[in-house]
């Protein structure tokens, strides 16, 4: 019988209790709706401290959401925009950045899924011609779907070739958290810090009920953003209930504690299963996800108990994801069941 925790995504994690309690506590009264309201203007300013003075933020319902966001600002339609071929945009979006925004994603195929300035620069051409897609963003995932995570030097090298040509860098931060936590830095340090234009700031996986951030350099990136917003659909009216998850998210370091829980986690799993006879671990353990190849028979059966993914079906590769509300319970139960089964 499938056991109600498992492995399968930090999306499925419970809501944190400050975050929930964030909620109930905005829960009162009345308040001006589509973000007018105190709660919301106080959050916006909590994000210039986190992130800078000069960032402009725009809550949104989700990821997806704030990727077309983040492109339609600084795109048209006859432009194209550069990302890793396991780029959320690119797998798991369901074409809607082309198809809302028009433009067209050029994939890089990487092995780890991080991108480098040699390999944007094959893309670098056909500017001017009106036959090409012109390049105008680069979107790179911080931490990648492969679990790992770019330094802030390797940020800066794109962020400053990128700009040399006059184009955009956009930062997906689904798992933004997790990758401040494995660096040891801040959030700023590895976003407009590092040269980052618009960053897709992600809260759902890191204990928030629902929501996310579009957060701009500067409030002339911003300028049409309010526009898009609300023909992207993604403007909630009663706002104050998802800022408000954000200010309890940024408030007390609450994101680098349920952060640097999963990140713990993810290293504890990755440790027991490195010793087991059969199974190969594939990535880098950055952040809080394992990629392991299993012997493909027992995958079923391993599912039948713990609910998680298989990434490459070919390679009979997996996908096991930690979270804030992962326990040392939920570890050394799965690596029993992995074990008994391999044996």
């Amino acid at each position: 019988m499938k056991r109600p925790r498992g492995f399968a995504s930090d999306n499925n994690a419970s809501v944190h209790p400050d975050v929930m309690e964030a909620i109930v506590k905005a829960n009162s009264d009345h308040a001006i709706g589509y973000g007018d309201d105190v709660v919301t203007e106080r959050t916006k300013q909590l994000f210039k401290e986190v992130f800078g003075k000069d960032v402009e933020t725009f809550f949104v319902y989700n990821g997806t959401g704030a990727n077309v966001i983040s492109i339609q600002a600084l795109a048209r339609s006859f432009n194209a925009v550069v990302c890793a071929r396991t780029a959320h945009i690119n797998m798991d979006e369901c074409g809607a950045p082309e198809k809302l925004s028009g433009c067209k994603l050029l994939p890089i195929h990487t092995d780890n899924g991080k991108v480098t300035v040699n390999q944007i620069k094959s893309y670098m051409h056909g500017f001017g011609f009106e036959h090409h897609a012109q390049p105008k963003i680069i979107s790179i995932t911080q931490a990648t779907e492969l679990g790992t995570v770019y330094t802030i030097n390797e940020i800066k090298a794109i962020a400053d070739y990128v700009h040399s040509l006059g184009l955009y860098l956009h930062m997906d931060g689904a798992r933004l958290s997790n990758a401040a936590v494995a660096l040891e830095c801040s959030l700023a340090d590895i976003t407009f810090n590092a040269g980052v234009d618009v960053l897709s700031f992600g809260g759902t996986k890191n204990g928030l009920m629902y929501g996310e951030a579009v957060v701009f350099a500067n409030s002339e990136l911003a300028e049409n953003v309010k526009y898009i917003r609300k023909q992207s659909t993604q403007l909630h009216s009663k706002m104050r209930f998802t800022s408000a998850q954000f200010e309890a998210l940024l408030s007390n370091d609450l994101w680098k504690k349920n952060a640097t829980h999963a990140n713990k986690m993810a290293q504890l799993l990755a440790g027991e299963v490195w010793q087991i006879d059969g199974v190969e671990i594939t990535q880098p353990v950055d952040s809080n996800g394992v990629f392991a190849i299993v012997p493909k028979e027992i995958i079923p059966k391993l599912q039948e108990e713990f609910f998680f993914y298989v990434w490459d079906e070919e390679r009979s590769e997996v996908r096991w994801m930690t979270s804030f509300d992962t326990t040392e319970e939920d570890i050394k139960e799965f690596v029993a069941v992995l074990n008994d089964l391999l044996e």
